[in-house]
């Protein structure tokens, strides 16, 4: 048997992860001194009230080692084989964590797989690991298969508010404040080294969609795996651009809502897309 763990920066909900039989390690989010563990205490809804209102940045943090040591350990116990699919490496340091916990567990049966990706591309990776497993393919061949599609992985946002990127280090006070003046809508993406990039930025959210079709039109899906629309807090704005992207012949598998790893950076309003390339 071939256990699927991941980290709650997947973005599935709890009931997905049970539906899917994968294990999810809940990523930690502080507000001032309250701590939470995503998935655990801290729901989505909930994580964007606390981002709006409660006027702390939130810094997220990876889960105790001690969880996926426990994992490891227990599939060494039964025989089986474990793939723990972490939140990029670019983005946090759970992969280099886990591979220290696979160091110490001395098990070639355990696996760790660095998604170098986020939220849901990160989701993509593991609804994929479990189609394999599902196939019955082991460990090391659904690793293989993980690898042949984590690079044609395409992530595209638009960013409502230049504040949290701003908050998060992520541009500097000057292009905050000139880009706030002219209304400028960043767009980000994930490299395929699993960083977070700026290929582009527009006036106004609706050309900002526009950006996002035109992605789609220059690199197409592969109709073996799902396209997904994402958005952080505000679902009505994921549904106008799923509308938008199919009178232009996309249909989209499912709209999933952003957690905290990556809700925390880009803030409310912002909506995306998520697919694998040709």
């Amino acid at each position: 048997m071939v256990h699927i763990i991941t980290d709650s920066a997947a973005d599935l909900q709890p009931q997905e992860y049970e539906k899917l039989g994968v294990t999810c390690i809940p990523l930690r989010v502080a507000f001032g001194d309250r701590e939470y563990q995503e998935n655990v205490d801290l729901g989505k809804e909930q994580f964007y009230e606390l981002l709006l209102g409660s006027g702390e940045f939130p810094k997220t943090s990876q889960a105790s080692p001690q969880l996926l040591a426990d994992l490891f350990e227990n599939a060494k116990s039964n025989g089986d084989e474990a793939i723990y699919i972490t939140l990029s490496s670019s983005l946090s340091g759970t992969y280099q964590t886990a591979l220290m916990v696979r160091e110490d567990a001395e098990y070639e049966g355990a696996y760790v797989f660095d998604s170098r990706n986020a939220t849901g591309g990160q989701r993509m990776l593991v609804e994929y690991a479990c189609r394999l497993r599902d196939e019955g393919k082991n460990a090391a061949e659904i690793v293989a298969g993980l690898e042949s599609i984590r690079d044609r992985i395409e992530l595209y946002a638009v960013v409502n508010t230049l504040e949290y990127l701003h908050k998060g280090g992520r541009i500097s006070h000057a292009v905050y404040t000139l880009g706030n003046l002219a209304q400028i809508k960043p767009i980000i993406s994930v490299d395929t080294e699993g960083r977070v990039a700026l290929p582009g930025k527009v006036m106004g959210m609706r050309k900002g969609m526009d950006f996002l079709g035109k992605r789609l039109a220059a690199r197409k899906p592969d109709g073996a795996h799902p396209l997904y629309v994402m958005y952080t807090n505000n679902r009505s704005i994921a549904e106008t651009l799923a509308q938008r992207l199919e009178a232009n012949g996309w249909k989209h598998d499912g709209i999933i809502q952003v957690g905290a790893a990556i809700g925390a950076h880009v803030g409310p309003d912002a909506c995306g897309i998520v697919y694998v390339g040709e």
